[in-house]
C-alpha cells in the first residue's frame, strides 16, 4: 500500500552516464532555472519600460542665452 509520499514521485532531472559532482547539478539547474524564467517572462506579456523609450527624454531643456549659454548647451543635465 502506497502512502504518496515523497517516494511515488519521478525525479525531476535525471543524469544517464557519469558521475556528476554537486556543482555540475547546480550549473545545470541553474541554467534550466533561468531558461525556464525567461520563457516565463517571454510569454507572460509583460513589457518592461527602458530609459530610452521614455516620452521624458524627449522634454528639451531650454536654450540659456548670454555668455558662454553655447558651452553650457553641451554639459550634461
Amino acid at each position: 500500500m502506497s502512502g504518496g509520499g515523497e517516494h511515488d514521485q519521478r525525479p525531476a532531472l535525471v543524469f544517464a552516464a557519469g558521475n556528476p559532482s554537486a556543482e555540475q547539478i547546480a550549473a545545470v539547474v541553474a541554467v534550466l532555472s533561468a531558461r525556464a524564467r525567461a520563457a516565463a517572462a517571454a510569454t507572460s506579456g509583460e513589457t518592461s519600460r527602458y530609459g530610452w523609450s521614455a516620452r521624458s527624454r524627449l522634454v528639451r531643456a531650454p536654450v540659456l542665452r548670454g555668455p558662454g549659454g553655447w558651452r553650457a548647451s553641451a554639459l550634461p543635465r
